[in-house]
């Protein structure tokens, strides 16, 4: 990519180089003369989850939002993807899926899945980010501070691995550095106010373990996914991914806790719809060990309602915010956000950048957000602010779930929600809901 001559700014430094640090770099990179990328963790030499990414070994979902934006980022990603051996299929025709108990009715939906682990796709991305002539990935480098002159923003304080502490002068930082992420110290630290933050707490915890593909294995499909509902707390997913393997994720809210010793995984996967993870937990030859992870809550920092901002200083990916895993959305919010950024920054003014940054983002979340929160709040055990017309729009919805086990119809109007080519709206057009008592007075 050839730099802009009509530039923004000579060096804008992105502090994390996982997925949203890499994606914000691929928007800078448009507007900018140059862009740094900060992350304090080394980049494997080869596809290989790193430490810096503790949920890396667990299962991802791609969306069809985002490869569709991942493909537009980067032109081609979608066929890459295919000759990298990460197997694709349509979401509702070679994918099974178990709403509230109910088997989802199968059909060509025109929704692409993809069975793409964390490092496989981080490593694509990071590798067409790298290949940016004016792109810099600064590995093992810890981000220490905010540089702030006249107000705003005005680069970052690093330290590499073993080294004495630089500085890096920007006319921009974008804050990338995740769950992790000290955006609100350093804003306390030169007098800035913080967001207040959206907390819903599921005390999610999900354990990955890895098998060989063998014949038999999920018959030739994609995978399966069990989604957990009121009274069945318990969710699993099974999915074939690249190098010939398939992957295995159990997972329990509120005080479930799947194991990783053979007896208690297959004892929990026995438990849920369509024993498709038992069978491979039966049958599979194990590639690794299971590995757990713990994701308490959901958190939504609320940037768009301060009154005033650090310009020059924007948060993105989990630092902004971050959503119950189960849903998958992580990544395609990431794709989102990139898009967003680069959106702004092409018609070429940074003036109130944050603010109007913030205000476009909080507006683009509502949908991914609504969707998790939604369905967490489902629970009675799980607390957060309910609405006066939810217990009618969820008795419409679980209506919805087990006519979508008839009325294939209605499933691919749910696939369209879940990977976000569809607002949740569109599940209440007057189309969808005569359909679903149709089928439900049958």
């Amino acid at each position: 990519m050839d730099t802009k001559s009509n530039a923004l700014g000579s060096h804008a430094v992105v502090i994390g180089g996982s997925v949203a640090g890499l994606l914000a770099a691929r928007a800078l990179s448009t507007s900018f003369d140059h862009v740094t990328v900060v992350e304090r963790d080394t980049f494997p030499a080869h596809t290989v989850p790193r430490r810096g990414v503790p949920q890396g070994r667990q299962v991802h979902a791609l969306l069809t939002r985002g490869a569709v934006g991942l493909d537009s980022l980067f032109p081609g990603f979608i066929d890459a993807m295919t000759a990298a051996g990460i197997p694709s299929g349509d979401g509702q025709a070679e994918f099974t899926w178990f709403l509230d108990g109910h088997r989802m009715a199968k059909a060509e939906s025109g929704l692409r899945g993809f069975g793409v682990s964390r490092p496989q796709i981080e490593a694509m991305i990071r590798d067409r980010v790298r290949a940016l002539p004016n792109v810099s990935l600064r590995e093992s480098t810890q981000a220490d501070g905010l540089l702030v002159e006249e107000g705003r923003a005005a680069g970052v304080r690093i330290r590499p691995a073993g080294g004495a502490e630089e500085t890096l002068a920007a006319e921009l930082v974008v804050d990338a550095a995740g769950r992790g992420s000290r955006a609100h110290a350093w804003l306390r630290d030169f007098g800035c106010p913080v967001p207040e933050q959206s907390v819903v707490r599921t005390n999610v915890v999900y354990v990955t373990r890895r098998f060989k593909q063998e014949p038999g294995l999920l018959d030739g499909t994609l995978g399966t996914t069990v989604v957990p509902y009121p009274g069945q707390p318990r969710a699993g997913v099974v999915i074939r991914q690249e190098a010939d393997v398939v992957a295995v994720l159990l997972a329990g809210l509120l005080g479930e806790e799947p194991p990783t010793d053979d007896a208690g995984m297959l004892a929990f996967a026995s438990g849920l719809d369509g024993q498709a993870a038992a069978d491979v937990l039966r049958s599979g030859t194990p590639l690794d060990d299971a590995v757990k992870m713990r994701y308490p809550e959901s958190t939504l920092h609320h940037y768009d309602r301060l009154d005033r901002h650090l310009e020059g200083f924007l948060v993105v990916g989990d630092a902004l915010c971050s959503f119950n895993p189960i849903y998958g959305q992580g990544m395609t919010v990431a794709v989102m956000e990139a898009e967003l950024l680069q959106s702004l920054l092409e018609r070429g003014d940074r003036q109130n950048l944050a603010s109007r940054f913030f205000e476009a983002a909080a507006t683009m979340l509502v949908e991914p957000w609504s969707l998790a929160v939604g369905g967490d709040l489902r629970f009675p055990e799980v607390e957060g602010e309910r609405g006066p017309q939810d217990e009618e729009v969820n008795t419409y919805l679980s209506g919805f779930r087990a006519a979508a086990a008839v009325d294939p119809v209605l499933g691919t109007a749910f696939l369209k929600v879940a990977n976000m080519m569809a607002p949740v709206s569109s599940l209440f057009s007057p189309e969808l809901m005569e359909r679903t008592q149709q089928v439900l007075d049958a």
